[in-house]
């Protein structure tokens, strides 16, 4: 960490449009963070806005399409707002939030938590060792609580908070702070702490901020003429013109300047050669990331314990991946807000006309009942039929090798790249993939196989296995007989069993030892 440093040197002239801590609409899978794995999928396609939070990304906020919030994790001093400490790996619903509408939130090492809603109001609970709740006490808070000593009349627009200290931004551009102070990050003019919110003058003083960010012991503002007030900092600034800046504390190469050397002010950053669009840190990880406006995403940084000293191109499509994968602990550096995705991607939209006779061109006649299909699918997805297809103009094939419910499996496939068929009638579909030479298809029919296996059927299976070459299924069978010799010899599969079979299967069974006393 570097002394306290303005920042006009190296950006004069410049207007900085984006500091580190803006929500944006993002078409995201939360999925990505780990936290998000004690919820179901059914859970999952309702959130509506995420936060992941705490030391090591075991804490989570989430507000679901009807404006629901909860919460589940680890519960640190009380950070989840349930009333109580203790953890849960079940969401719990936080009623004082619920129907309120979030519209920006952030958090602290403690952790405590600020939000503000639609309508300005700010609430906070959690850690509050050093006031950052801004209730004018250091006890804990439980549960959320309406913030209001000097904001009351005032519309909180956007909120920050640094490791123990909270920054609010009011819709006519005055800012508060509220805190831990030691590095006099509240910006009161003094180090002592500030148990309540208080209007952050000096250098603001007669000045519109537009945008507001903490690091760990660090307050930065945007003002609406580009000037930028800053502290303690490893900090990111983005210009008008799409150059991106750093300075501070760089001992994982966070700023991104090819080096582990701290800056005091200022230096540019080079990330390819496109126009930056969007920045991204978080006071709780040592990552930095960027967006560009041709749609790649860098980062640099601390990346899975490895030190990254210049911005390095990634495969995702927003900066809010990079800390899912990437940062240390996995949370958010931002309030997500995911939109709900009505968009078909293609193999959404080939499930969807599979059997669909308003667009089929080619019909196939099985047991009476037809199966609708497309020919370019199927001479794309099928050698057999690449083959049969090409130069034939009929609409109906006729199809008696195969039952109506094995050819349609198959023919789903196709579409689905996976099977919708009951264990006990996958091998008929085995049958089929063997035929076709489908090999795919036939791991996947011998999946679906094993799930049905008993002593009753065990050998029937086995037969299937060995007269389809389906080694591994084979193989599955055998042991599955070995292990319940005494039943599987009993059932009447085994009396009838073909005789070639039953001598390789006693052969078999007595080099692994099945016969021993």
């Amino acid at each position: 960490m570097e002394a306290e440093s303005p920042v006009s040197h190296g950006v004069t002239g410049k207007q900085v449009i984006h500091a580190t801590f803006l929500s944006a609409l993002k078409m995201l899978d939360v999925g990505k963070w780990p936290i998000f794995a004690l919820c179901s999928q059914e859970e999952l396609k309702l959130i509506r806005q995420a936060c992941v939070f705490g030391s090591a990304g075991n804490e989570v906020l989430y507000a679901t399409e009807n404006d629901e919030v909860f919460v589940l994790g680890t519960n640190c001093s009380g950070c989840l707002g349930t009333g109580d400490i203790q953890s849960t790996i079940e969401p719990q619903r936080l009623d004082t939030l619920c129907g309120k509408k979030i519209a920006c939130l952030s958090y602290g090492s403690g952790p405590h938590v600020v939000v503000t809603t639609a309508e300005g109001e700010v609430y906070t609970w959690g850690h509050n060792a050093y006031s950052q709740l801004g209730n004018g006490t250091t006890n804990h808070g439980l549960v959320p609580c309406q913030v209001s000593t000097n904001l009351v009349n005032k519309k909180v627009i956007e909120v920050a908070c640094g490791s123990h200290h909270s920054m609010v931004l009011t819709s006519d551009g005055e800012v508060y702070a509220w805190g831990y102070n030691n590095s006099g990050q509240v910006g009161s003019g003094s180090t002592a702490n500030q148990p309540i919110p208080r209007r952050v003058t000096s250098c603001l003083q007669n000045k519109i901020a537009v945008n507001i960010a903490c690091g760990q012991m660090c307050s930065m503002a945007v003002v609406e003429n580009g000037e930028v007030a800053c502290g303690y900092a490893h900090t990111l600034v983005l210009t008008d013109e799409g150059q991106l800046y750093a300075w501070g504390a760089n001992s994982y190469g966070q700023l991104g300047t090819g080096n582990k050397s701290n800056q005091s002010y200022p230096a540019p950053v080079t990330v390819d050669k496109d126009r930056v669009i969007e920045i991204a840190a978080c006071h709780s990880a040592h990552t930095s990331a960027a967006k560009t406006q041709g749609g790649h995403v860098y980062m640099w940084g601390q990346c899975r314990g490895q030190s990254v000293i210049l911005p390095h191109l990634t495969h995702f499509a927003c900066t809010d991946d990079v800390f899912a994968c990437f940062a240390t602990p996995a949370v958010t550096w931002r309030l997500l807000s995911v939109e709900p995705d009505d968009h078909l991607t293609v193999a959404q939209s080939l499930k969807k006309e599979f059997d669909n006779p308003d667009t089929a061109d080619l019909k196939f006649l099985v047991d009476g009942k037809y199966i609708h299909v497309h020919k370019v699918l199927l001479k794309i997805r099928c050698e057999h039929f690449r083959s049969i297809l090409n130069n034939n103009d009929d609409d109906i094939i006729e199809m008696s090798e195969f039952s109506y419910q094995v050819y349609r499996a198959f023919l789903e496939y196709l579409y689905t790249d996976s099977i919708s068929l009951p264990p006990e009638d996958a091998i008929g579909l085995l049958d089929l993939a063997t035929f076709y030479r489908e090999n795919r298809l036939k791991k996947l029919c011998q999946q679906t196989i094993k799930q049905s296996i008993c002593e009753e059927n065990a050998i029937a299976l086995l037969s299937a296995a060995v007269k389809y070459e389906a080694e591994d299924l084979e193989e599955f069978c055998f042991r599955f007989c070995i292990n319940h010799l005494t039943v599987v010899t009993q059932t009447t599969g085994f009396a009838e069993m073909d005789h070639d079979l039953l001598k390789n299967f006693i052969s078999k069974a007595s080099r692994v030892g099945a016969f021993k006393n």
